[in-house]
């Protein structure tokens, strides 16, 4: 039987070297799903090993950000974090993914990501609801435009063939997809962050980024961010929709 929303157990998995940012990252997940610390589990993938038992004793997995890291090179654990991913969707455990996560999911079942710096988003920017994402389960009390915050220059540019897109904007097809009938998903938007929280993670990483090594670009992007009212509340819903008991 599922667990009811107090009793989940969800893991976090990292891909940070700062451990300032590592504990910044673990806080927004916590601040967004609403669960909390003793429930969310991390592994970071640079240091922890990849193994299968990272599935084990959880009802959900997030994947989460990469500044200093790109979807499109290969590093040492990338191979193991496939087979992690493949080994989520044989167990039927929901899986999320935020921007570089989301992008790995897309990675890891066949889709190709690029480094695309002309169509890198930065700061607060709209996204549209296609047919399907109107349709989706998670997604379906969205309006069909909405606000998210935006921190990438890397893009999933060919879904698999397992996966259907659910929103997009004018910058960058594939906003979030979700794997066919399966609970796993992804968002190139940062689910994860708030205004306040996009405004510290753009400082951290503004060396990456070189839309952003213009001052006038970097007080341009600051100066967008907003609420994101429905962005708010998706990881919770995505807990309370695919890893909780139903009360029905």
């Amino acid at each position: 039987m599922a667990p009811s929303f107090e009793e989940l157990r969800v893991r976090l998995i990292q891909i940070r070297l700062e451990p300032h940012v590592e504990h910044e990252e673990r806080e927004t997940f916590l601040k967004r799903t609403l669960l909390r610390s003793d429930q969310l589990l991390v592994t970071n993938a640079i240091r922890d090993p990849l193994t299968p038992d990272v599935a084990e004793g959880v009802d959900a997995i997030l994947i989460g950000g990469a500044g200093a890291f790109s979807v499109t090179r290969t590093y040492m654990w990338t191979q193991d974090l496939i087979d992690l991913v493949h080994h989520i969707y044989d167990r039927g455990t929901p899986l999320f993914g935020c921007c570089w996560g989301h992008q790995f999911i897309a990675r890891a079942f066949g889709g190709e990501v690029i480094n695309d710096p002309e169509r890198s988003e930065m700061g607060c920017g709209a996204v549209q609801l296609t047919d399907e994402g109107l349709a989706d389960p998670l997604f379906s009390f969205f309006p069909k435009t909405f606000k998210a915050n935006m921190g990438h220059q890397d893009r999933v540019a060919v879904l698999p063939d397992n996966a259907v897109e659910l929103a997009s904007n004018a910058v960058a097809p594939y906003q979030a997809i979700r794997i066919e009938d399966k609970p796993i998903y992804g968002t190139q938007f940062h689910s994860e962050l708030d205004a306040e929280a996009e405004h510290s993670r753009i400082i951290e990483y503004r060396s990456h980024y070189p839309l952003l090594t213009d001052e006038e670009n970097f007080q341009r992007v600051v100066a967008s961010l907003e609420p994101t009212t429905e962005v708010d509340t998706l990881l919770n819903r995505f807990l309370q929709t695919f890893a909780v008991r139903s009360t029905a």
